[in-house]
Protein backbone atom coordinates (compact mmCIF):
# COMPACT_ATOMS: atom_id res chain seq x y z
CA UNK A 1 0.00 0.00 0.00
CA UNK A 2 3.03 2.27 -0.89
CA UNK A 3 0.44 4.42 -2.70
CA UNK A 4 -1.25 5.06 0.52
CA UNK A 5 -0.46 8.52 1.13
CA UNK A 6 -1.89 11.98 0.98
CA UNK A 7 -1.49 15.08 -1.75
CA UNK A 8 1.60 16.58 -1.50
CA UNK A 9 3.23 19.50 -1.65
CA UNK A 10 1.57 23.02 -1.57
CA UNK A 11 -0.59 23.13 -3.99
CA UNK A 12 -4.39 23.96 -4.31
CA UNK A 13 -5.65 19.94 -3.75
CA UNK A 14 -2.11 19.63 -1.22
CA UNK A 15 -3.06 17.96 2.04
CA UNK A 16 -1.25 20.61 3.49
CA UNK A 17 -3.81 23.15 2.30
CA UNK A 18 -7.20 20.73 3.06
CA UNK A 19 -6.74 19.47 6.52
CA UNK A 20 -8.48 21.64 8.43
CA UNK A 21 -11.00 19.06 9.75
CA UNK A 22 -8.19 17.05 10.75
CA UNK A 23 -6.77 19.90 12.96
CA UNK A 24 -10.19 20.64 14.60
CA UNK A 25 -10.30 16.81 15.38
CA UNK A 26 -6.75 16.88 17.10
CA UNK A 27 -8.02 19.78 18.98
CA UNK A 28 -11.30 17.90 20.19
CA UNK A 29 -8.81 15.33 22.18
CA UNK A 30 -6.25 17.96 23.48
CA UNK A 31 -7.95 17.09 27.16
CA UNK A 32 -7.18 13.59 26.59
CA UNK A 33 -3.88 14.52 25.55
CA UNK A 34 -2.83 16.73 28.62
CA UNK A 35 -4.01 13.61 30.63
CA UNK A 36 -1.80 11.16 29.06
CA UNK A 37 1.48 13.31 29.26
CA UNK A 38 0.78 14.80 32.86
CA UNK A 39 0.08 10.97 33.72
CA UNK A 40 3.62 10.28 32.00
CA UNK A 41 5.27 12.88 33.89
CA UNK A 42 4.02 12.45 37.68
CA UNK A 43 4.79 8.64 36.93
CA UNK A 44 8.65 9.47 35.47
CA UNK A 45 8.85 12.87 38.00
CA UNK A 46 11.79 10.80 40.50
CA UNK A 47 13.45 9.41 37.44
CA UNK A 48 12.34 11.83 34.72
CA UNK A 49 14.83 11.24 31.53
CA UNK A 50 17.26 13.56 30.09
CA UNK A 51 15.94 12.51 26.82
CA UNK A 52 11.81 12.41 26.41
CA UNK A 53 11.27 10.19 22.83
CA UNK A 54 8.28 11.16 21.14
CA UNK A 55 6.80 9.60 17.84
CA UNK A 56 3.69 10.72 15.58
CA UNK A 57 2.34 7.87 13.53
CA UNK A 58 0.80 8.75 10.10
CA UNK A 59 1.88 12.57 10.22
CA UNK A 60 1.45 12.91 6.78
CA UNK A 61 2.15 16.74 5.17
CA UNK A 62 1.03 19.93 6.51
CA UNK A 63 0.29 22.28 9.06
CA UNK A 64 -1.45 19.86 10.98
CA UNK A 65 2.02 17.39 10.91
CA UNK A 66 3.84 19.45 14.08
CA UNK A 67 0.28 20.53 15.46
CA UNK A 68 0.50 17.57 18.22
CA UNK A 69 4.00 17.67 18.81
CA UNK A 70 3.31 21.33 19.37
CA UNK A 71 0.84 20.41 22.28
CA UNK A 72 2.83 17.96 23.46
CA UNK A 73 6.16 20.19 24.17
CA UNK A 74 3.17 23.13 25.48
CA UNK A 75 2.32 20.64 28.00
CA UNK A 76 5.54 20.16 28.82
CA UNK A 77 7.14 23.45 29.72
CA UNK A 78 4.22 24.01 31.82
CA UNK A 79 4.48 20.78 33.66
CA UNK A 80 7.95 21.50 34.33
CA UNK A 81 7.74 25.21 34.82
CA UNK A 82 5.16 24.49 37.70
CA UNK A 83 6.64 21.90 39.60
CA UNK A 84 10.23 23.61 38.65
CA UNK A 85 11.98 20.49 36.84
CA UNK A 86 14.60 20.78 34.18
CA UNK A 87 13.13 20.23 30.41
CA UNK A 88 13.91 17.14 28.83
CA UNK A 89 15.42 16.73 25.38
CA UNK A 90 12.77 15.96 22.95
CA UNK A 91 13.69 13.52 20.54
CA UNK A 92 10.89 13.62 17.82
CA UNK A 93 10.13 11.24 15.21
CA UNK A 94 7.27 12.01 12.60
CA UNK A 95 6.46 8.44 10.92
CA UNK A 96 4.27 8.21 7.40
CA UNK A 97 4.90 5.55 3.98
CA UNK A 98 7.43 5.90 2.23
CA UNK A 99 5.47 8.16 -0.52
CA UNK A 100 4.30 10.62 2.23
CA UNK A 101 6.16 14.64 1.30
CA UNK A 102 8.76 14.51 3.96
CA UNK A 103 11.16 16.91 2.13
CA UNK A 104 7.99 19.82 1.86
CA UNK A 105 7.88 18.58 5.83
CA UNK A 106 11.42 19.79 6.58
CA UNK A 107 11.86 22.51 4.05
CA UNK A 108 8.74 24.40 4.79
CA UNK A 109 7.19 23.47 7.64
CA UNK A 110 10.10 22.22 10.54
CA UNK A 111 11.81 25.71 10.50
CA UNK A 112 8.46 27.63 11.12
CA UNK A 113 7.70 25.54 13.99
CA UNK A 114 11.27 26.05 15.24
CA UNK A 115 10.91 30.04 15.34
CA UNK A 116 7.18 29.71 17.37
CA UNK A 117 8.59 27.46 19.90
CA UNK A 118 11.48 29.85 20.18
CA UNK A 119 9.23 32.68 20.61
CA UNK A 120 7.02 30.65 23.32
CA UNK A 121 9.95 29.63 25.33
CA UNK A 122 11.15 33.55 25.45
CA UNK A 123 7.81 34.65 26.57
CA UNK A 124 7.37 31.88 28.96
CA UNK A 125 11.03 32.64 30.77
CA UNK A 126 11.64 36.18 29.29
CA UNK A 127 14.85 35.59 27.80
CA UNK A 128 15.56 33.98 24.14
CA UNK A 129 16.29 30.18 25.13
CA UNK A 130 16.66 27.72 22.33
CA UNK A 131 14.93 24.45 23.47
CA UNK A 132 16.60 21.37 22.44
CA UNK A 133 14.37 19.52 20.00
CA UNK A 134 15.60 17.23 17.22
CA UNK A 135 13.83 15.92 14.39
CA UNK A 136 13.66 12.29 12.74
CA UNK A 137 11.91 11.47 9.41
CA UNK A 138 10.97 7.68 10.15
CA UNK A 139 9.85 6.52 6.28
CA UNK A 140 7.93 2.77 6.59
CA UNK A 141 4.71 1.21 8.02
CA UNK A 142 3.30 1.15 11.31
CA UNK A 143 1.84 -2.04 10.74
CA UNK A 144 5.74 -3.23 11.32
CA UNK A 145 8.68 -2.41 14.03
CA UNK A 146 10.25 1.08 13.84
CA UNK A 147 11.67 1.79 16.61
CA UNK A 148 14.24 -0.10 18.86
CA UNK A 149 13.20 -1.88 22.03
CA UNK A 150 11.78 0.65 24.65
CA UNK A 151 12.81 3.54 23.18
CA UNK A 152 9.97 5.53 22.75
CA UNK A 153 7.84 7.42 25.72
CA UNK A 154 5.23 8.93 23.97
CA UNK A 155 3.25 7.43 20.69
CA UNK A 156 0.95 9.54 18.89
CA UNK A 157 -1.49 9.03 15.98
CA UNK A 158 -4.21 10.45 14.54
CA UNK A 159 -7.02 9.50 11.60
CA UNK A 160 -4.04 6.94 10.63
CA UNK A 161 -5.21 3.65 12.06
CA UNK A 162 -8.27 3.30 10.42
CA UNK A 163 -5.97 2.66 7.06
CA UNK A 164 -5.18 -0.61 6.73
CA UNK A 165 -1.96 -2.22 5.72
CA UNK A 166 -3.43 -3.88 2.24
CA UNK A 167 -7.30 -4.02 0.77
CA UNK A 168 -8.63 -7.39 2.31
CA UNK A 169 -9.06 -10.54 0.60
CA UNK A 170 -12.51 -12.16 -0.88
CA UNK A 171 -14.02 -8.80 -1.95
CA UNK A 172 -15.52 -10.04 -4.96
CA UNK A 173 -19.13 -9.84 -5.08
CA UNK A 174 -19.01 -6.41 -3.62
CA UNK A 175 -19.86 -4.92 -7.37
CA UNK A 176 -20.76 -1.39 -7.67
CA UNK A 177 -19.39 -0.50 -4.10
CA UNK A 178 -15.92 0.80 -3.62
CA UNK A 179 -16.15 0.09 0.60
CA UNK A 180 -18.33 -1.71 3.05
CA UNK A 181 -22.28 -0.41 1.74
CA UNK A 182 -25.61 -1.86 3.10
CA UNK A 183 -25.56 -4.02 -0.40
CA UNK A 184 -22.44 -5.46 0.36
CA UNK A 185 -22.27 -9.20 0.78
CA UNK A 186 -21.71 -10.50 4.61
CA UNK A 187 -18.55 -11.96 3.65
CA UNK A 188 -17.20 -8.30 2.43
CA UNK A 189 -17.88 -6.93 5.94
CA UNK A 190 -16.34 -9.97 7.20
CA UNK A 191 -12.93 -9.69 5.47
CA UNK A 192 -12.85 -6.15 5.79
CA UNK A 193 -13.33 -6.68 9.68
CA UNK A 194 -10.67 -9.84 9.74
CA UNK A 195 -8.39 -7.26 8.55
CA UNK A 196 -8.71 -4.68 10.92
CA UNK A 197 -7.83 -7.33 13.56
CA UNK A 198 -4.69 -8.63 12.03
CA UNK A 199 -3.48 -4.68 11.49
CA UNK A 200 -4.49 -3.52 14.61
CA UNK A 201 -3.18 -6.85 16.59
CA UNK A 202 0.34 -5.69 14.76
CA UNK A 203 0.59 -2.59 15.38
CA UNK A 204 -0.19 -3.08 19.15
CA UNK A 205 2.39 -5.86 19.60
CA UNK A 206 5.18 -3.32 17.55
CA UNK A 207 4.39 -0.52 19.83
CA UNK A 208 4.12 -3.04 22.95
CA UNK A 209 8.15 -3.85 22.12
CA UNK A 210 8.68 0.01 21.39
CA UNK A 211 7.33 1.35 24.32
CA UNK A 212 9.16 2.04 28.00
CA UNK A 213 6.89 0.64 30.26
CA UNK A 214 4.41 3.78 31.98
CA UNK A 215 4.65 4.90 27.76
CA UNK A 216 1.54 6.21 26.60
CA UNK A 217 0.03 6.29 23.56
CA UNK A 218 -3.01 8.57 22.41
CA UNK A 219 -4.80 7.51 18.89
CA UNK A 220 -7.84 8.49 17.14
CA UNK A 221 -9.30 6.55 14.60
CA UNK A 222 -12.20 7.25 12.06
CA UNK A 223 -15.18 5.15 13.60
CA UNK A 224 -18.54 4.22 14.45
CA UNK A 225 -21.18 4.17 17.13
CA UNK A 226 -23.19 1.08 15.96
CA UNK A 227 -21.85 -2.61 15.43
CA UNK A 228 -23.25 -2.44 12.10
CA UNK A 229 -19.89 -1.92 9.94
CA UNK A 230 -22.11 -0.76 7.18
CA UNK A 231 -23.70 1.99 8.83
CA UNK A 232 -24.49 4.96 7.02
CA UNK A 233 -22.35 7.31 9.99
CA UNK A 234 -19.44 5.48 8.95
CA UNK A 235 -19.74 4.44 5.52
CA UNK A 236 -21.55 7.49 3.76
CA UNK A 237 -18.98 9.27 2.52
CA UNK A 238 -17.66 6.45 0.27
CA UNK A 239 -20.57 5.89 -0.98
CA UNK A 240 -21.17 9.08 -2.36
CA UNK A 241 -17.87 8.53 -4.19
CA UNK A 242 -19.45 5.53 -5.44
CA UNK A 243 -22.32 7.21 -6.86
CA UNK A 244 -20.43 9.48 -8.78
CA UNK A 245 -17.88 6.76 -9.80
CA UNK A 246 -20.58 4.65 -10.85
CA UNK A 247 -22.32 7.89 -13.32
CA UNK A 248 -19.13 8.04 -15.19
CA UNK A 249 -19.64 3.90 -15.56
CA UNK A 250 -23.08 4.48 -16.82
CA UNK A 251 -22.19 6.91 -19.25
CA UNK A 252 -19.00 4.87 -20.27
CA UNK A 253 -16.27 6.80 -19.24
CA UNK A 254 -15.14 4.79 -16.49
CA UNK A 255 -15.03 0.70 -17.08
CA UNK A 256 -17.44 -1.28 -14.91
CA UNK A 257 -14.52 -3.82 -14.48
CA UNK A 258 -12.59 -1.37 -13.30
CA UNK A 259 -14.76 0.02 -10.74
CA UNK A 260 -15.63 -3.40 -8.87
CA UNK A 261 -11.56 -4.41 -8.91
CA UNK A 262 -11.85 -0.77 -7.04
CA UNK A 263 -11.77 -1.05 -2.70
CA UNK A 264 -11.06 1.65 -0.43
CA UNK A 265 -8.37 -0.18 2.11
CA UNK A 266 -9.85 1.37 5.45
CA UNK A 267 -11.94 0.14 8.16
CA UNK A 268 -13.70 2.67 10.88
CA UNK A 269 -13.81 0.30 14.18
CA UNK A 270 -16.33 0.33 17.23
CA UNK A 271 -14.87 1.32 20.64
CA UNK A 272 -16.15 -2.19 21.43
CA UNK A 273 -14.09 -3.81 18.55
CA UNK A 274 -10.92 -1.34 19.58
CA UNK A 275 -11.28 -2.30 23.04
CA UNK A 276 -11.43 -5.81 22.52
CA UNK A 277 -8.09 -6.23 20.26
CA UNK A 278 -6.26 -4.01 23.24
CA UNK A 279 -7.64 -6.25 25.74
CA UNK A 280 -6.57 -9.40 23.69
CA UNK A 281 -3.38 -8.26 23.15
CA UNK A 282 -2.67 -7.66 26.96
CA UNK A 283 0.41 -5.07 27.22
CA UNK A 284 -1.87 -1.59 27.51
CA UNK A 285 -4.55 -0.84 29.84
CA UNK A 286 -6.83 1.90 28.56
CA UNK A 287 -6.90 5.34 30.48
CA UNK A 288 -9.80 6.22 28.56
CA UNK A 289 -11.80 5.66 25.72
CA UNK A 290 -14.27 8.37 24.06
CA UNK A 291 -16.30 8.74 20.90
CA UNK A 292 -17.12 12.11 19.41
CA UNK A 293 -18.57 13.82 16.07
CA UNK A 294 -16.79 15.87 13.87
CA UNK A 295 -18.99 18.17 11.41
CA UNK A 296 -18.32 17.16 7.52
CA UNK A 297 -18.70 20.94 7.31
CA UNK A 298 -16.31 22.31 10.00
CA UNK A 299 -17.51 25.39 9.94
CA UNK A 300 -20.74 24.80 11.06
CA UNK A 301 -21.01 23.73 14.50
CA UNK A 302 -24.79 22.97 14.44
CA UNK A 303 -26.50 21.59 11.48
CA UNK A 304 -29.57 23.80 10.05
CA UNK A 305 -31.21 23.23 6.78
CA UNK A 306 -32.52 26.67 6.64
CA UNK A 307 -29.04 27.77 6.45
CA UNK A 308 -27.05 26.19 4.01
CA UNK A 309 -23.04 26.61 3.57
CA UNK A 310 -22.15 27.39 -0.15
CA UNK A 311 -18.87 25.79 -0.07
CA UNK A 312 -19.33 22.94 2.34
CA UNK A 313 -19.95 20.76 -0.60
CA UNK A 314 -16.06 22.15 -2.81
CA UNK A 315 -14.54 22.42 0.51
CA UNK A 316 -15.39 18.55 1.90
CA UNK A 317 -14.85 17.22 -1.30
CA UNK A 318 -11.49 19.58 -1.42
CA UNK A 319 -10.95 17.41 1.82
CA UNK A 320 -11.40 14.34 0.67
CA UNK A 321 -9.55 15.09 -2.55
CA UNK A 322 -6.45 15.38 -0.68
CA UNK A 323 -7.03 11.88 0.67
CA UNK A 324 -8.10 10.15 -1.63
CA UNK A 325 -6.74 11.24 -5.23
CA UNK A 326 -3.26 9.18 -4.70
CA UNK A 327 -5.43 5.86 -4.86
CA UNK A 328 -7.98 7.12 -7.37
CA UNK A 329 -5.11 7.86 -9.60
CA UNK A 330 -3.08 4.86 -8.89
CA UNK A 331 -6.59 2.42 -9.90
CA UNK A 332 -8.31 4.18 -12.72
CA UNK A 333 -5.28 6.96 -14.25
CA UNK A 334 -5.58 10.99 -13.62
CA UNK A 335 -7.69 12.38 -16.88
CA UNK A 336 -11.00 11.20 -14.68
CA UNK A 337 -9.80 12.56 -11.51
CA UNK A 338 -11.56 16.20 -11.89
CA UNK A 339 -14.79 14.75 -13.35
CA UNK A 340 -15.39 12.18 -10.34
CA UNK A 341 -14.65 15.12 -7.89
CA UNK A 342 -16.84 17.69 -9.66
CA UNK A 343 -19.65 14.91 -9.27
CA UNK A 344 -18.40 13.98 -5.92
CA UNK A 345 -18.68 17.81 -4.84
CA UNK A 346 -22.25 17.96 -6.08
CA UNK A 347 -23.05 14.89 -4.40
CA UNK A 348 -21.45 16.37 -1.22
CA UNK A 349 -23.49 19.66 -1.47
CA UNK A 350 -27.03 18.06 -2.29
CA UNK A 351 -26.52 15.88 0.86
CA UNK A 352 -24.92 18.68 3.13
CA UNK A 353 -27.83 20.79 2.51
CA UNK A 354 -30.86 18.54 3.25
CA UNK A 355 -29.01 16.47 6.51
CA UNK A 356 -26.47 16.59 9.35
CA UNK A 357 -23.33 14.80 8.28
CA UNK A 358 -20.59 13.96 10.29
CA UNK A 359 -17.70 11.70 11.28
CA UNK A 360 -17.34 9.94 14.12
CA UNK A 361 -13.93 9.04 15.99
CA UNK A 362 -12.83 7.41 18.42
CA UNK A 363 -10.20 8.43 20.66
CA UNK A 364 -7.92 5.65 23.46
CA UNK A 365 -5.91 6.73 25.32
CA UNK A 366 -3.15 4.07 26.65
CA UNK A 367 -0.54 2.96 29.34
CA UNK A 368 1.64 0.33 28.22
CA UNK A 369 1.75 -2.08 31.62
CA UNK A 370 3.82 -5.15 30.02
Amino acid sequence: MQVLHMVGGMGETSYANNSLLQRKVILMTKPIMEAAVTALFSTAATTFPASLAIADLGCSTGPNTLFAVSEIISIMINLCKATKHELPEFQVFLNDLPGNDFNTIFSSFLPRFQEKLSEQMKSKNGVSTTLPCFFSGVPGSFYGRLFPRESLHLIHSSYSLMWLSQVPQGLEGNRGNIYMARSSPPKVLRAYYEQFQRDFSTFLECRGQELVVGGRMILTLLGRRSDDPSSKECCYIWELLAIALNEMVSEGLIEEEKLDSFNIPQYTPSPKEVRREVQKHGSFSIDCLEVSEVNWSVFDSDFDPNVVSEDGGYSMARCMRAVAEPLLVDHFGEEIIDEVFKRYRAQLADRMSKEKTAFVNVVISLKKIA
